[in-house]
């Protein structure tokens, strides 16, 4: 087949009511990513050379959050109807000759190549005039149906509303997703009237226009779960919900092992080498990358971290933006880092903060040592050479400097740089009072005594 240049139109006009947010129903995330810039991201995949996004109310979210993607976005300044939300980007597309794909910025796991499958179809030596993107959901509920014979032609589509009782029992349903070559589309936009149950202005009414001239129009079925339309929290939930089960096998495929799979949680952009061994109730946010070896044990929270080959992470760690571990280091339970690096074989094991900085290879970091990195107007960083022993319950106040080999006591507070290979000791001196708390409990025994 013959391939044409592909442009995207993405409708994402509508209010959104059924989600109850400030935030644009397009823009809730799945796996980290909103759901809008999932079917960009397929949309680019699939080649295309124009992106035109449709908004509405709330359009100011949605420009914001394409910016930086080159696309295009063009206002439906009244929700008439997806026909005539896709009118609006004629002018976007002025002189474009190539497959127009009509799609939905709330069905966010468009694939590309079903994407790239529609616009070939088009070219295909039965060249029909319109292709549909169907699926065979377990519930057909109220989604507009595609009648076709056995070869995927399409005799007719209607609206749920607009529907009578047999082709409400139907299940092959319209994703809405369309492909037409731009130069069919236009004219017959304008040709789709609004004499129907909702008085709008249909997309699919495009198909029978098209039949009524004498052309052929096509269905391409698909997987349901390729075409969720999310339109409510539960909707977004059981979408997380299929993305997630999806990319944990196919983490499982690459090679990882992952110990309780439904209980870890990815991002969009999660990379994970092999033999990575993830234990139970770990979450990924975006920015995680994780080399061959690693573990990540139970009850971890890890974003925008870097974990190195054969490091361990956790249980009960947390690692923040810019958190970097080296080759087999560890870091423990209740351990917290924060756009700090770990050099290879450096290990904080327990009870730690680590925020900006910078610890050599080797180092061993006590239980409840603390980087004290901020004094409430700007951040320090707190630099730990090769080798050097943190002692337990230290406070390093930043901008603090402790040299290669060197030993920090339990239960100092560091705020002067300390020498390579030296000792640093910095606590009050003990003392013991023969006696005294004998004494203390006898007065405040008798003092009890006296009140009852």
């Amino acid at each position: 087949m013959e391939s044409s240049p592909i442009a995207a139109i993405i409708l994402a006009a509508g209010q959104g009511t059924r989600m109850k947010s400030d935030l644009h129903k397009v823009l809730h995330p799945i796996a980290g990513r909103p759901m809008l810039l999932h079917l960009i991201d397929s949309v680019d995949r699939a080649g295309a050379a124009h992106r035109v996004v449709v908004v509405g109310k709330g359009r100011e979210q949605i420009e914001a959050a394409v910016a930086d993607r080159g696309v295009t976005t063009v206002l439906q300044a009244e929700q008439l109807g997806t026909a005539h939300a896709a009118l609006q980007a004629r002018e976007a597309l002025a002189g474009f000759e190539g497959v127009a794909i009509v799609c939905f910025g709330d069905t966010p796991f468009l694939s590309s190549a079903t994407i790239a499958a529609m616009a070939a179809r088009l070219s295909a030596e039965d060249k029909p005039r319109i292709a549909v993107l169907g699926f065979r959901p377990p519930d057909a509920k109220t989604y507009g149906r595609i009648l076709a014979e056995s070869d995927g032609t399409i005799t007719k589509m209607v609206e749920y509303k607009d529907a009578n009782a047999a082709e409400r029992a139907v299940d092959l349903c319209n994703s809405g997703v369309t492909a037409v070559r731009a130069a069919d589309l236009w004219p017959l936009l304008d040709r789709v009237g609004n004499d129907n149950a909702a008085g709008e202005y249909y997309l699919p009414d495009i198909v029978m226009l098209a039949l009524i001239d004498g052309d052929r129009a096509v269905v391409v079925e698909t997987d349901p779960d390729e075409v969720i339309g999310i339109n409510s929290r539960a909707e977004l939930a059981y979408a997380e919900d299929r993305w997630q089960a999806a990319r944990r096998i196919r983490m499982m495929d690459d090679g990882a092992s992952l110990i309780a799979p439904e209980t870890v949680w990815f991002a969009y952009d999660t990379k994970v080498g092999r033999d990575v061994t993830i234990e139970p109730n770990v979450f990924f946010g975006p920015g995680v990358s994780i080399a061959d070896g690693a573990t990540i044990h139970a009850f971890s929270h890890i974003e925008g971290a870097t974990i190195g080959a054969g490091a361990e992470v956790g249980p009960f760690a947390r690692l923040r933006p810019g958190a970097v571990m080296g080759e087999k280091s560890k870091i423990g339970n209740f351990v917290e880092m924060k756009k700090a690096v770990l050099g290879k074989g450096a290990k904080a094991n327990h009870l730690t903060y680590l925020g900006d900085a910078e610890i050599g290879a080797g180092a061993n970091i006590g239980a409840g040592t603390i980087t004290c990195n901020y004094d409430g107007f700007f951040k320090y960083k707190t630099q730990i050479g090769a080798g050097a022993f943190i002692g337990s319950n230290s406070a390093l106040v930043a901008p603090v400097s402790i040299g290669a080999g060197a030993i920090v006591g339990a239960g100092s507070v560091i705020t002067a740089d300390v020498e390579a290979d030296a000792l640093a000791v910095a606590r009050g001196k003990q003392e013991a009072r023969p006696g005294r708390a004998k004494r203390f409990r006898e007065i405040m025994a008798a003092k009890k005594a006296a009140k009852t």
